[in-house]
């Protein structure tokens, strides 16, 4: 844990006691700081009073007596309204801040200037995170990685200058972050997302730009226009900025995808980096572009290229991230639950030629329309939950789909198809392109299951 020192004798109030929030009032605490907790959520509240914690209806105390409001990512701070802790400390002129913030703080009291990356985007953050870790981890350093990753920010190691932490950032968490000054900042993409947390997509660029308008040095996708002009605008200022491209486009001071090769762009040159060829855990474009980051994030280091790119083959990749479930027979069984909008699934239909696709949860806004020139690639579609007759629809004669309902029925006429099919390499592919709310708590549970019908369905397969 991160001992929150630079709050001690404060008094904060501390809405949101999941994860990070939890983590976060233990964290004041240890530091000194006097903290007051509340949740709507009697069971959470429980928790934390048995862990110590003093639980206070923040509803019927004077704001006054607060120094700051410690907010949970997960509550609205302007859209789709403020909420009413929200409301109480701006009526009180106390700062709102998240746990991203009291880590800056704590580093810059305790440990300026140690290593910190933090990792942005609205797809490829997760993946990009692990990878950075892990090739830190290859060339020797002790690392901390979490945040939206997983394990919350203060529940890591404090800052020090020998450890690197890295560290995934939301939007959420980001606009609680006024401070966010990283060693190295990464913004991968910005696509539409979260809109109904951030008003307008103004809105979310601008916050999603914050994580590297202070770092020390930026690394900025440019593959799409709102990221290349947060780039531009960085490099007008004179901030130092590595540019990413998985379109080749080849600028200064830049590392680009050419096919399946990484190069670097400097001094008028290119040198070659890593080939990523019959890398399965970095498969597909969007990995080529994480790939690409995660080596502009390692600053000098990455002219290793020998040893990067060992440390690139060696990489597990993440779950739920087009990860290769099974492979029997000639049929590759492939479990991309994390694809919870169309951009995402795009990706995992780049990534193959011929796949049996299984789709569907809770729509996001434009279903996959923005899919139809993937089409093609589209042998045939297993519906599921309750975007089925909006996919349907879409769909219309563009390939066969078959109404499936569920993940459970799904799975065994996928599977059928693809195995009688002659295609020489039919891929089974979870890439829903929905949120899993409608059936699971979240898509790392639909992604455990889609995983677990495979192997009883190849079990079942091989005992008969």
């Amino acid at each position: 844990m991160t001992p929150v020192t630079c709050f001690e004798s404060k008094h904060a109030a501390v809405f949101g006691l999941g994860g990070s929030g939890f983590i976060t009032a233990q964290a004041l605490a240890a530091g000194g700081a006097r903290v007051s907790v509340w949740d709507d959520n009697e069971h959470a509240r429980e928790n934390a009073r048995a862990a110590g914690l003093r639980i206070e209806n923040l509803a019927a105390v004077d704001w006054r007596n607060f120094d700051s409001l410690v907010l949970s990512p997960g509550v609205p701070l302007t859209h789709p309204a403020p909420h009413w802790t929200v409301l109480k400390a701006k009526q009180a002129g106390i700062e709102i801040i998240g746990d991203i913030e009291l880590f800056c703080r704590e580093r810059q009291k305790t440990a300026p200037g140690s290593p910190f990356v933090a990792i942005t985007g609205t797809n490829g953050k997760s993946t990009t995170t692990a990878l950075v870790a892990h090739l830190y981890k290859s060339f020797g350093f002790a690392v901390e990685a979490g945040g939206n990753i997983g394990t919350p920010i203060l529940a890591l190691e404090r800052p020090a200058p020998e450890r690197v932490h890295v560290v995934e950032c939301s939007s959420f968490q980001i606009d609680l972050a006024p401070s966010l000054n990283p060693s190295a900042g990464v913004l991968l993409n910005v696509t539409p997302d979260h809109l109904d947390r951030h008003g307008t997509m103004e809105n979310y660029a601008a916050i999603k730009a914050r994580l590297v308008e202070k770092a020390d040095l930026a690394v900025v996708g440019i593959d799409d226009d709102i990221s290349r002009a947060i780039a531009n605008r960085l490099i007008k200022s004179g901030k130092r900025v590595i540019r990413v491209s998985v379109n080749n486009t080849p600028v200064e001071d830049s590392i680009v995808l050419d096919g399946t090769c990484l190069l670097r762009y400097y001094g008028g040159r290119s040198a070659p980096i890593a080939d990523l060829a019959g890398i399965a855990s970095l498969r597909g474009k969007h990995n080529g572009q994480n790939a690409a980051a995660a080596v502009a994030a390692l600053g000098p280091l990455g002219l290793d290229t020998e040893r990067v790119a060992k440390c690139l083959r060696s990489f597990p990749g993440l779950p739920h991230r087009l990860e290769e479930v099974a492979h029997e027979g000639n049929v590759l069984f492939v479990n991309d639950s994390k694809a919870t909008n169309a951009d995402a699934a795009e990706k995992a239909l780049l990534s193959f030629d011929k796949v049996f696709w299984i789709i569907g949860g809770r729509a996001k806004e434009g279903g996959i329309e923005p899919l139809r020139p993937l089409f093609g690639k589209v042998i045939k579609a297993y519906l599921i939950g309750e975007s089925s007759d909006v996919f349907a629809r879409t769909i219309g004669e563009a390939f066969p789909y078959e109404r499936c309902g569920s993940l459970e029925a799904a799975v065994p006429a996928a599977a059928r198809d693809a195995f009688a099919s002659k295609i020489a390499e039919p891929v089974v592919l979870l890439s829903p392109a929905c949120a899993s709310f409608d059936q699971f708590p979240d898509f790392e549970k639909r992604g455990d299951r889609f995983r677990d019908l495979v192997k009883a369905l190849l079990a079942d397969k091989k005992a008969s």
